[in-house]
């Protein structure tokens, strides 16, 4: 699995940027890489798909979001009961 956050990918805010009223959790979608992959452009849409807010994020201010199972293992560990 690879961590590099790339060009559409989906993200979350891990940190709360008041100043954008922008709070942990909200999900953007990266539109641009900026100064080659050490900063992205990320837009934040209403759910009509207006775009409210577009700003440069670092890496270490969001998450890539994965909505497929991330581990090719189908066997998953369990927490011993």
């Amino acid at each position: 699995m690879t961590n590099k956050i790339q060009l559409l990918d989906v993200v979350a805010l891990t940190v709360n940027l008041p100043e954008y009223n922008l709070w942990r959790g909200q999900v953007g979608t990266v539109v641009e890489l900026l100064a080659e992959g050490a900063a992205f452009e990320v837009e934040f849409s209403d759910r009509d798909g207006r775009v409210y807010e577009s700003i440069g994020l670092r890496p270490e201010q969001i998450i890539v979001l994965h909505f497929e199972p991330v581990s090719p293992n189908p066997i998953s560990k369990m927490a011993p009961v």
